[in-house]
């Protein structure tokens, strides 16, 4: 169904002309896009707008273009919870997933509150405001300013300027192309050349099968196995139930029970790492036979320490079985003119390698922000709930889950933060601030994961605190009570009213007492 496109609100402007919106949110990727539609139907009559560093909306699902990019989640749960996926394939190609979400933003008139190329490279918080005001990069260079009452951080956790690229030796003496799935180029041409895919994460998982199909043969190189969870491309029980109930309805069951899912595997590996291990080696061996050798498919760590890769429809391991593609355990000693030499003796010949070799996290899509000229230092703050921070105002943004969808938490935080905003307003306040218990013990770990990616960034990114209050939830059954039902003003959220507001208060006429 077609949804009107919001009425126009007249903004307000600032004594220099700067236009004030209730709301501003930095990326139209996922996150982005849902926090505007969570906005459209709990915060009527809020100016709302968009800034969006790149030409196009969608985020990491229009940056990448490596061949047969798909979600590594079921899209019943990696959609928005007010939007059915209809599509029969539930593990959806990188195309599918731009559709649903251009869809969105047409049905619901979200494309008006975007502006494209603008790049948030400052945001400086004033308390005698409440207002944030951020300097904007155009893509002509020129630099323009907007405010914000609320700042809405949508840009993700990675940097999109640079991928985790490590040091290999002698690099330059490679005579091959050398390619980082992050920056693909167009039409690179693969066609009958030998291929040598370094990682194991869940973009080499979905290179090896697709690059598979034209190349001459296809290496997936790996430093350490990773553990693997095969299923259908397509959710054959949602396909089926959309057949015979309305799909609003068939959505809300499949993601009820995907999530539920998701959350009991997730428990049984903590609980019974061995036995979790085991079920997953014979989704594996199912494919390659028993005969295989599974020492490269066997981790020395526990399934779900690292998040688990999805192969739908056992793709990757179907190469394998048919000769078209080989895993090799190894650590790389140089590249050479022809490959790459390993330290165990073996060489493998290449044409092409391409560095499949992990995210480098970014706080903040790296805007330098500052609150009353004060800049902030992410490892000095908290997390609070999550999503937003110890003494930073009126700013939230989305870290989505390791061990799940990233939109279940996306989902969560949009309505979150606007039951803030919906509180500020109740409560006639307009700041809202975590805040600290001097007595409070920062956690051991951030995250209870090893991910090579994570601890890579452990010195850049917020505390964690012992309270639970302060802690980055990994759980989304918890949390939708936490976000949904527990009362806004809990006690570490603070709320105040600036200078201004007290101001424009004061001067506003009063009824008087009845004599």
């Amino acid at each position: 169904m077609t949804r009107a496109a919001p009425v126009p609100v007249a903004l307000p402007t600032a004594d220099a002309g700067v236009p004030i919106h209730d709301l501003l949110i930095v990326g139209a990727g996922i996150s982005g896009i849902g926090m505007a539609v969570h906005a459209q139907e709990k915060l009527p009559g809020k100016s709302i707008a968009i800034v969006e560093a790149r030409h196009d909306l969608g985020g990491t699902w229009d940056l990448f273009r490596y061949p047969g990019i798909r979600s590594d989640s079921d899209m019943h749960t990696l959609g928005y919870i007010f939007e059915p996926w209809r599509d029969e394939k539930a593990i959806a190609d990188g195309p599918s997933i731009m559709r649903y979400l251009r869809r969105i933003v047409a049905d619901r008139g979200i494309e008006p509150m975007i502006r494209f190329q603008h790049k948030v490279i400052a945001a400086h918080w004033s308390s005698h405001q409440a207002l944030w005001t951020l300097d904007i990069q155009q893509a002509d260079g020129r630099m323009i300013q907007m405010a914000a009452r609320f700042l809405y951080l949508g840009a993700g956790y990675y940097d999109y300027d640079s991928g985790y690229d490590p040091v290999f030796a002698c690099r330059d003496d490679f005579a091959g192309q050398i390619v980082h799935p992050q920056f693909w180029p167009d039409n690179l041409d693969y066609r009958g050349k030998k291929i040598v895919i370094i990682g194991s994460g869940a973009t080499a998982v979905t290179l090896v099968p697709n690059m598979a199909k034209d190349a001459a043969h296809v290496t997936m190189l790996q430093r350490t196995p990773t553990w693997y969870i095969t299923r259908p491309a397509e959710d054959r029980f949602a396909n089926w139930l959309r057949r015979v109930l309305p799909a609003e309805t068939a959505y809300r069951i499949t993601r009820f029970k995907n999530v539920r899912m998701q959350d009991m595997l997730f428990r049984r590996a903590r609980a019974k790492p061995k036995q979790v291990g085991d079920y997953l080696l014979q989704g594996v061996r199912k494919t390659l036979g028993d005969g295989m050798n599974m020492t490269d498919y066997t981790p020395p760590y526990g399934p779900w320490e690292q998040r688990l890769c999805l192969v739908p429809d056992s793709d990757m391991f179907c190469a394998i079985r048919d000769g078209k593609a080989s895993v090799v355990t190894d650590k790389i000693d140089r590249f050479t003119k022809t490959g790459i030499q390993l330290q165990s003796g073996k060489h493998i010949d290449a044409d092409i390698i391409v560095t499949a070799t992990g995210l480098k996290l970014a706080v903040a899509g790296k805007i330098a922000i500052d609150v009353d000229g004060k800049p902030v230092h992410w490892p000095d703050h908290y997390y609070y709930k999550g999503c937003m921070f110890s003494d930073v105002p009126n700013l939230a943004l989305v870290f989505g889950y390791l061990n799940a969808s990233w939109t279940l938490k996306a989902d969560l935080v949009s309505a979150y933060v606007c039951r803030v905003i919906q509180h500020l307003d109740a409560s006639g306040n307009d700041t809202a601030t975590p805040r600290t218990d001097p007595a409070m013990q920062p956690a051991d770990r951030l995250f209870d994961f090893s991910s090579g990616y994570v601890e890579r960034a452990l010195d850049i990114l917020p505390r964690q605190g012992a309270a639970a209050a302060w802690m980055l939830s990994q759980n989304y059954l918890a949390d939708r009570r936490v976000f949904l039902l527990d009362p806004v003003a809990d006690g570490a959220l603070t709320f105040t009213a600036s200078h201004d507001a007290r101001a424009a208060t004061d001067a506003s006429p009063r009824a008087t007492e009845p004599a």
